[in-house]
């Protein structure tokens, strides 16, 4: 199931506005150049930032979601005409071949079960050529992200315009830690007619060595430059 926050058309089209700092994908950028990818698939591509950012780079991107919302908001941005949109999962792509497969973000981590997971393993391995690289990050449980979560309350609302002018509001809440699984709930009012949306999430946390990559062999698991220290980069490549 979609989270709203991505397939809700009102929630997706003010998502960037509330997620502006993607420095975290500075240095999914460089390994696309360290390791030479010229054909890439961003698996849970979302608003298409990372996918819009290679493809104006001149990179081959096929960028799939299983929200249709958010792949609109990904298709009016500039050189999205470059990019192959696909509307599904990792789990029905046509054959491809590429280079590089990247789940940036929480993406690794939205799969609940161990069997979607491994689905979804399957599926990028499928769309790799031989030696292809899979590379994608989790959150660390050690750093205990929700205990920070946890002060997330009505009175920390945040409030921004959107591209059209738009005033809206914005808050947090954790709603539930069960590990390995943390949910939270976001709540957005809109000012021009006070429409009320709630996203609800929950994330998969793992250990280190409690994530499954058969058919692959990881070469390293770096830090995250811009979060040291509270994730676990994974870089693997198809066997």
């Amino acid at each position: 199931m979609v989270d709203a926050k991505f397939g809700q058309p009102r929630l997706a089209a003010v998502y960037d506005a509330f997620d502006s700092d993607r420095s975290d994908l500075e240095h999914y950028a460089a390994m696309v150049t360290e390791f030479g990818a010229r054909h890439i698939l961003d698996v849970g591509c979302g608003t298409g930032e990372f996918a819009c950012l290679m493809a104006g780079q001149g990179v081959d991107v096929v960028g799939v979601d299983p929200a249709e919302a958010s792949l609109e908001v990904a298709k009016g941005k500039e050189y999205a005409d470059r990019v192959r949109w696909i509307h599904g999962d990792a789990t029905s792509l046509p054959p491809l071949q590429v280079d590089l497969a990247v789940m940036t973000g929480n993406v690794a981590q939205v799969f609940l079960t161990n069997d979607d997971w491994l689905a979804t393993v399957a599926g990028v391995r499928e769309a790799l050529k031989p030696g292809g690289r899979f590379v994608f990050e989790t959150r660390d449980p050690a750093h205990r992200v929700w205990e920070e979560w946890g002060q997330w309350t009505r009175e920390n609302t945040r409030e921004v315009k959107t591209v059209n002018g738009e005033s809206v509001e914005t808050w947090g809440e954790l709603t539930g830690v069960e590990l390995p699984y943390v949910s939270f709930r976001g709540t957005y009012v809109f000012e021009s007619d006070g429409a009320v949306f709630t996203s609800d999430s929950t994330l998969w946390f793992r250990e280190r060595d409690e994530v499954e990559l058969p058919g692959f062999r990881v070469d390293e698991v770096r830090e995250a430059p811009d979060r040291p220290g509270k994730e676990f980069v994974f870089v693997a490549t198809r066997l």
